[in-house]
């Protein structure tokens, strides 16, 4: 066999592994691993570059924002910001059909303004929402699809973990990712509030409704949301203004909700220590698949799989547009099947040349940046789609009365949602580098 089809066999092998349930940044790593042998003949070769690789992945300075924005996320929801992000957004929003879900979808993007990671969000609004929604005779498969959906606002709006990956790989700006994610993740969070008010018209017994409080005490609940707003501002303003690097920033942010939550007594010796293991955990699983990838697509490269079918597709005179939609068709069906960092560090090294070949009239730089908005939307639908998406897992678990099929069908709603915003955005660019 030639190294490209050694390299083109590697992928039916990957998915094997992954149906075999072996983890994906272990499935990564020993396909990578063999196939280097494969390639070069000598056992040698793989087993230096482990040495290598492990130090030129993991030196890398950007990756520290990782652990950092998981802990500011962690320390946000010890110092009660879920909370009140939740109340503010059912005081102006509760007793209206559906409002009690609609403050879910609201609260879920003040979070995830200062979280970056979509599981963390479902998980933590939640814990808050939940209870709210079943209290005032919501639906169980409405109220979970509604949660999974939000949590999905997570590595949308910045900061994002996701972006911060994918600006790595692609060698992009962390800081006009974020600044191009702005805009997307406001139209998420207006179309799934859409979506809420056509399911409850659709099904009208699905949604309870609440009494409506006094004004007074709705701006008494908007004013404690004022962490949140200090903390966005600093962090993600910061960072546009040029005060502090992406890195720098996370830090920044991370200290600020430390103290807030201290100030607010969530923070303690016991509670830091679980913070500290969390973040730990999470960080060593987000890495672990990030060195598997090097290892994989360091393998493709030698291969010249990348290279050879970027210039396949470019050779073969297809539209831009056409080669566009397959790719994030093909996002979409592998979104079914799994995580979304993994979706991103398997095939990004692979499209990411492919879609920097081919003309869309703009700059290498406004494509880069496009192209990414548009995958992590697209894998953002992973996130809530059958029968694999994991924020529905996440919910599911928190919510062991509501079936599965349930979640499934009230789901679609948001994932039509997000198919419109897909159209709309890779239709027009303008929207996405409107603030660049």
């Amino acid at each position: 066999m030639s190294n490209l089809e050694i390299g083109m066999a590697s992928f039916p092998a990957l998915l094997a592994l992954i149906f075999l349930r072996v983890p994906i940044g272990l499935a990564m790593f020993l396909t990578g691993l063999v196939g280097l042998y494969l390639v070069t003949g000598n056992i040698n070769l793989p087993l230096n570059r482990l040495k290598s690789e492990t130090f030129t992945t993991f030196s890398s300075y950007s990756l520290s924002i990782v652990p950092i924005f998981l802990l500011m996320g962690h320390f946000a929801t010890l110092g009660g910001m879920s909370q009140a992000l939740f109340r503010a957004a059912e005081g102006f929003l509760g007793h209206r059909k559906g409002g009690v879900a609609m403050a879910s979808i609201g609260a879920c993007a003040g979070f995830g303004a200062i979280c970056g990671s979509s599981l963390a969000t479902a998980a933590t609004m939640s814990r808050v929402a939940l209870p709210e929604l079943k209290r005032y005779g919501y639906d169980g498969g409405f109220s979970t699809a509604t949660l999974a959906a939000g949590g999905t606002l997570g590595i949308l709006i910045p900061p994002s973990v996701v972006l911060v990956i994918y600006a790595i790989l692609t060698e992009q700006n962390i800081a006009k990712l974020f600044l191009a994610a702005f805009i997307p993740g406001i139209l998420a969070a207006i179309g799934y509030v859409i979506a809420i008010s056509i399911y409850v018209r659709v099904n009208p017994g699905a949604a309870g409704t609440r009494p409506a409080i006094p004004m007074g005490e709705r701006f008494a609940r908007l004013l404690a949301v004022w962490p949140v707003l200090l903390v966005f501002g600093l962090v993600v303003g910061g960072i546009y203004a040029g005060w502090f690097t992406p890195t720098e920033g996370a830090a920044v942010g991370a200290a600020g909700t430390g103290l807030i939550a201290l100030a607010n007594g969530g923070l303690n010796w016991r509670t830091l220590l679980e913070s500290f293991s969390v973040t730990a955990k999470s960080t060593a699983m987000i890495f672990f698949i990030i060195l598997g990838a090097a290892f994989y697509n360091g393998f493709l490269a030698l291969t010249r799989v990348p290279q050879e079918l970027s210039s396949f597709v470019v050779d073969q005179g297809f539209s831009p547009w056409v080669v566009l939609a397959l790719i994030l068709l093909f996002y979409l069906v592998l979104g079914c099947l799994m995580d979304s960092l993994s979706m991103i560090l398997l095939t990004i090294p692979i499209f990411f040349p492919v879609v920097q070949g081919l003309e869309f009239g703009m700059t290498p730089e406004e494509v880069a940046i496009w192209f990414g908005i548009l995958v992590l939307i697209v894998v953002e639908v992973g996130l809530i789609t059958p029968p694999v998406g994991m924020n529905l897992f996440v919910i599911n678990a928190m919510d062991k009365t509501t079936p599965m099929t349930a979640t499934y069908r009230a789901v679609l709603y948001y994932v039509g949602s997000d198919l419109v915003r897909v159209v709309i955005l890779a239709a027009f660019p303008a929207i996405t580098l409107f603030l660049l």
